[in-house]
């Protein structure tokens, strides 16, 4: 396995770092999709793919009366994650978890928001996965997806042919699914760098 299949799936001492310089080269997007989310301070979050943790400890500090809970199939990156956000976890603020977005355990409209950050290109099944992110989501929720390729950078194509599993969507085809599923309200932005923020909420 080559290096960046770690961005699938951190493993071994390869994902150890990997998951380090998640939480550093992601940084700059993460703050961007953030900044077209607004929640309350007492919201309870899921972090879906929460990797080396900084998006949660993001969360942690938006929601001071909230809760958040972070998860990931990566034993590695729950074990980082875990880490990095050690003195919220100790004071009940948050939770970091092993899981699958495929098959969620948490109880029908547990959450006010999800989130999934350089992650859904990696869900088996995507319209499942949404469906299970609609399922957990209370009525009024938000799902806020931020991608750092939004399928119209032929550049960043290369990705698929090192990183396998790895699949780049077009905001028309994230957005048609999304709807299928049954969220509404989708609003998408967009940057010249080709980033790709879509947020949308479960209103039935």
């Amino acid at each position: 396995m080559g290096f960046f299949q770690n961005t699938a799936k951190p493993i071994g001492f390869g994902g150890k770092l990997m998951v380090k310089f998640m939480n550093i080269g992601h940084a700059k997007v993460a703050e961007w999709g953030f900044s077209h989310v607004n929640v309350s301070s007492s919201a309870t979050v899921l972090d879906i793919g929460c990797g080396g943790g900084a998006n949660v400890a993001s969360w942690v500090k938006r929601c001071p009366q909230g809760h958040i809970t972070g998860l990931d199939y990566s034993p590695v990156s729950v074990d980082a994650s875990q880490k990095y956000n050690q003195k919220a976890i100790a004071e009940n603020r948050c939770q970091i978890v092993e899981g699958d977005v495929s098959r969620l355990t948490f109880a029908e409209n547990t959450f006010d928001a999800v989130s999934a950050f350089e992650t859904v290109y990696f869900w088996p099944g995507l319209e499942n996965c949404f469906q299970e992110v609609f399922r957990v989501l209370k009525k009024g929720g938000t799902f806020l997806i931020v991608n750092e390729s939004d399928g119209t950078n032929p550049k960043q194509d290369k990705w698929i042919n090192i990183i396998e599993g790895l699949k780049i969507y077009k905001e028309s085809d994230l957005t048609k699914r999304l709807q299928k599923v049954g969220f509404s309200n989708i609003r998408a932005f967009h940057t010249d760098k080709h980033w790709l923020a879509i947020l949308c909420e479960k209103t039935l």
